[in-house]
Order: C-alpha cells, then structure tokens, then sequence
C-alpha cells in the first residue's frame, strides 16, 4: 500500500514538473524584456533618416496668390435599415466607438449630426486640402482607400491630404478588426470602412471644385479652464492654446480651421447616440455666428482631458460655445494676405517592434503582439507650411507635453505651431518617456511601441517643422 503511494507520487511530481517546463517553454517563446536599446542605433531609425533627407532634398515652398474651397459632407449613418447598404450609409445597427464599457452594444439613436468637412488650398501648382471629420480615429484602411480615390481622381498623393478625426468617443464603430480595436469600436464591420471613405472623399471633392481666390490669416489664444493633464494632475503640464486658421474666400465665405488639445471625453460611456462631443458644439457656434464653414482638428490630446464646466451634452454646449465665443472674438484682430508662402511635406516612418506588456519591463514577443494588435510597421509624419504657421500632424494621441517643447522652439525661430493627432493612421499613445513606467491605460496599455517611440517622433516632427521652416 505503501508502496503504491510513493509511486503515485512520484507520478505526480513528473507530470507537474512536466507542466512546469511547458509552462517555462510557453513563457519563454511567448515573452521578453522591453527593448531599451538607444533608438538612434536601430535599423528603423536609420532607414527613416535616410528617407528624411531624401524628402527634404526635394522639398520646395511656392509664394503666390491664395485659392481655397470648402466642402462638407453629414457623416451620420442611418439606423435600423432592413439591410445594411453601406454605399447610401445605412446599417441595421452599428456600435459607438470610443469606450470600452460600452461592450460593443448598438448605438441607439442620433443626439447631433456628425460631419466630414474639407478645406483645399492651392498656392501656384501646390496643392493640400485639411480634413476634419467627426470620429475617434481615421483608421488606415480607410485612409487606403481615401489616398486611392482620391489619387485617381484628382491626381491628389497622400502627402497632400492633411487628415485629422475631432476624437469624439461617439461616433461610427465597427471599422477595426481584432480583440483591441474591437474592445474600443465594437465588432468588426466591412461596410463601415466604404461610408467612411466616401464621406472623406465627397467633402474633398466638394472642397476642390470650390476653389476661389481668397486670403489667409492665423492666431491662436489661451483656454487654460477648459483643459487638465488626466494622467498626473498637477505633477505635469498642460498645453492651453487653442490654434486656428482663418480662410476667407473673395466672395466674403469665411472658413475656420481649429485645433484644442482637450479630449473630446466630456460625454461618457453612458452615452449611446451618435454627437460630435464640445468640438460638434464648438463648429455649429462658430458657423452660426459667421455664416462659414468650421473644421476642427484635435489638437495633442495625449494626457489632456476636458474641464467641461457641466456633465453630459449640456457640459459640452458649455464647452464648445466658450470656445467658439473666445475665437469669434478674434477673427476682428487678424491680418489676412492673399500672398502665401505655402508648402507641405510628408514622410514614411519606420517603427520599432511592438512592445505589448504584461508587465512594466516583460513584453509579449512581437509575433504574438502582432496577432492580438494587427499594426503596421510603418507609420506617417506630416507638416504644412502657411507663412508663419506651421501644422504638423501626428498618428496617434499626441501628448500635449509633448507639444509643448516642439512648439516653444518654433516659436523661438518666427513659427507659430499647431499639432494635430489621428492623421490617418494610429499607433496609440505617444506621452514623455518619464511616464513610461507608470502603470495604467495611456502609459501600458496604449503605449505600443515602446519606450523610444516619444522621443523618436520628437526629433522627427522637429526635423520636418525645420526643415519646412527654413525654406
């Protein structure tokens, strides 16, 4: 008896030390340390380098007279059709994107239109058109498609079309496809992508069929009461400057292109009809009260929330009507020329592996990051140049910190400088390397590509807002 309870044992100890080695063997192909190698040492920046300096020897400005048109397009789908026809916009039902406690449950309803609108510039034979459109993010398949319509048609290359998303977390979902994407955009949906990208390419097309001389103006004001740092309170910094452009058509048609770097978060998960969030109200003011067309274009809202004054829709009428009310009142104190100095460039950026954490320095290998997180591994970087102004826009949430830096020394060279996230591609949080180790959503959960990324994009917006600069 005695005898057959050692060897019962001694089963027992195999069979676990057999688990334990599979267990080592699965952690071992399955995880690693985060990558700290300095960045500047990697193929991925050397390659990227190598492509900025080729950009930049073909880089030009053009000096000449202002034509710009607008165009905008309602983005809203249709709910409740009896089949999903994506092409007209309609959807038997469709998921809010933008939070996660949602649980990919179906919008209900409508509170306030969402919209694409454009704005085309062309200054001799340079041409860009700026693009905002009522969503979380611009996905990059949407952006493929976009960047194809738009290449046949017009003839338009993807370095001139400046694409932005207000960030409203309750817009159209279902466009992202994998456990990430979906826990945020709710489950995947084809037809999502086709509306999207015809609404972009609709407002576009308007824009560009509309082009006429005008004049173009900039300014730019302080908000500091509507914007906090979520991420480390009073321990970081805020960037309160609201951004704007001023194109005014010969016939008196007045557009207005604005940048905030507050999160359009003032309405909550508990939110379930489609709104356009404080930059919706925003726009609707500042068209209300100058009979022209508002693109909004969120600003670096990595780590910067909204102080909205009231919750829900009436916080973000709140918001979004100050805002507007603190603009409008500039628009009298801005030089507008019809000679501009214009000039736009793009560029290709290579991205180090991914590094999706389980915990502060253990990452899951890349191959198997790459299955729960579909990214690409390169990403874009983008600056447009109008006289003294400089916009430069990024692929992800942008910290504001961040921006802080990059504008100050523009500033220092004659530049004023507007920095604008989800351009077309998203890469996720992109916040001061300091807060790397800091446990939680932005710094963990969002921050993709590990510890280098912010410093890599810092010196790669600066070297592309110089290079723009010094022309």
């Amino acid at each position: 008896m005695k005898e057959g309870v050692k060897t019962w044992k001694r089963k027992l100890l195999r069979v676990l030390a057999g688990l334990a080695l599979l267990l080592v063997a699965v952690l071992v192909s399955c995880l690693e340390g985060v990558d700290y190698r300095p960045y500047f040492r990697e193929p991925f920046y050397v390659e990227t380098i190598a492509r900025l300096k080729d950009r930049s020897a073909t880089n030009t400005l053009q000096r000449g007279d202002l034509a710009a048109g607008f165009g905008r397009t309602v983005l809203t789908p249709t709910l409740n059709a009896t089949a999903d026809e994506p092409a007209q916009g309609r959807f038997r039902t469709l998921p809010l994107a933008g939070f996660g406690n949602r649980k990919g449950r179906p919008a209900t309803g409508v509170h306030d239109d969402l919209y694409v609108k454009a704005v085309a510039l062309r200054v001799g034979t340079r041409l860009g058109i700026m693009v905002g459109v009522d969503a979380l993010i611009i996905p990059p398949e949407v952006t493929a498609i976009v960047a194809a319509r738009l290449k046949q048609e017009a003839g338009v290359e993807r370095e001139q079309i400046y694409l932005s998303a207000t960030h409203t977390h309750c817009s159209l979902g279902g466009w992202g496809e994998g456990m990430v994407a979906e826990s945020f955009s709710g489950r995947y949906q084809a037809g999502v992508r086709v509306w999207l990208a015809d609404r972009i390419v609709t407002a576009v097309r308007a824009a560009l069929a509309d082009l006429k001389p005008a004049s173009f103006g900039h300014g730019s004001f302080a908000a500091p009461e509507f914007v906090k740092n979520r991420l480390v309170g009073a321990l970081g910094n805020v960037d309160p400057e609201f951004s704007f452009a001023l194109v005014k058509q010969k016939d008196g048609r007045l557009g207005v292109i604005g940048s905030y770097t507050a999160h359009a978060t003032v309405l909550s998960g508990s939110m379930m009809e489609f709104s356009a969030d404080y930059p919706g109200c925003w726009a609707k003011a500042v068209e209300e009260a100058t009979g022209g067309t508002a693109v909004f274009l969120a600003g670096a809202v990595g780590s910067h929330g909204p102080v909205p004054g009231d919750k829900g829709f009436k916080g973000a009428e709140k918001m979004g009507q100050a805002l507007a009310q603190k603009l409008v009142a500039q628009i009298p104190t801005v030089m507008l020329t019809e000679s501009v100095n214009f000039g736009l460039l793009g560029l290709e950026v290579a991205l180090p592996s991914l590094h999706t954490r389980v915990a502060d320095g253990i990452r899951l290998r890349p191959w198997l990051a790459a299955r729960l997180l579909p990214v690409s591994s390169r990403s874009y970087l983008q600056v447009f140049r109008l006289n003294d102004s400089l916009w430069i826009s990024t692929p992800c949430d942008f910290s504001g910190e961040l921006g802080l830096g990059i504008k100050a020394s523009l500033r220092g060279r004659g530049f004023s400088t507007a920095i604008t996230s989800f351009n077309g591609d998203y890469i996720g949080y992109v916040i001061p390397s300091r807060y790397y180790h800091l446990d939680g959503y932005e710094p963990r959960t969002m921050s993709f590509f590990g510890p280098h990324v912010p410093d890599y994009l810092d010196e790669l917006m600066r070297s592309l807002a110089l290079e723009m600069a010094s022309k």
